[in-house]
């Protein structure tokens, strides 16, 4: 009987240990699936006939409920920016929820190439300039937006002698949509790109300015995106504009 009192015990304390092992499995993966919620990643590819092609990676972490770290990276190396010294630029920055499906995401951006520090001429370098940047994204249940705005100010002068020249430039766009669907959606963008100057240049010029409608199709329940821009270039002496996005949310 002793025994068999003892066996018991024995078996409680293994079945207790077990029961503890499990508990403590399972809240460690609770954190775990909670951190990798936490932690969001967006990758697309992209095309339009003036950069050509140039894949783009956005990621965020939460940091509070409201506010979330955020880095970028655009290869701009892939299309036109082969020819700008492997131009690439990546940067940090923060995401603040401001509103039910409203958030601004001031970045700030380096650049390596050589496009804006020599004109293109010369080999890449890092630091060929720097980009402060803001996004305001609209995602609610029936419509969609964003608006950007960035600066490219060269951070060094590597311009050879005259005619050399440094580079800057202002980008920036506007975008609207209404979800006809959770599969399709369209809307209208609109696109301005400037060469605001430079070391040897006194005046603005208008690269283009693109105005036209988009279409969308998405995935319901998240992940993989298409997207097509088209219409015309504001810009005297362009004709139209076409601008293809595809890419996916991890």
């Amino acid at each position: 009987m002793k025994n068999n009192f003892t066996n018991l015990l024995k078996g409680g304390t293994v079945l207790g240990v077990m029961l503890m092992v499990l508990s403590m499995t399972s809240v460690m993966a609770q954190e775990e699936e909670e951190e990798a919620d936490d932690f969001t990643f967006n990758v697309t590819l992209n095309s339009d006939q003036f950069f050509g092609f140039y894949p783009v990676f956005q990621g965020g972490y939460s940091i509070s409920e409201k506010t979330d770290f955020t880095f970028y990276g655009i290869l701009w190396s892939g299309g036109t920016g082969g020819g700008w010294g492997n131009w690439t630029e990546f940067g940090v920055g923060f995401n603040f929820k401001v509103a039910e499906g409203i958030a601004v995401n001031p970045q700030i951006g380096i650049l390596g190439g050589n496009l804006l520090s020599s004109g293109t001429a010369g080999s890449g370098r890092l630091g060929d300039g720097i980009v402060p940047n803001l996004t305001v994204n609209l995602n609610k249940a029936k419509t969609e937006g964003q608006i950007y705005a960035g600066f490219y100010a060269p951070l060094r002068d590597e311009a050879p002698p005259a005619p050399g020249t440094t580079l800057s430039y202002l980008h920036y766009w506007v975008n609207y949509g209404y979800k006809v669907s959770p599969f399709f959606s369209l809307g209208a963008h609109y696109e301005h790109l400037i060469n605001t100057g430079g070391s040897n240049i006194e005046t603005s010029t208008d690269l283009y300015q693109w105005l036209g409608p988009y279409i969308q199709f998405t995935k319901p329940t998240g992940g993989p995106f298409a997207r097509f821009s088209f219409g015309t270039d504001l810009v005297e002496g362009n004709d139209s504009f076409f601008k293809l996005t595809t890419g996916f949310s991890f």
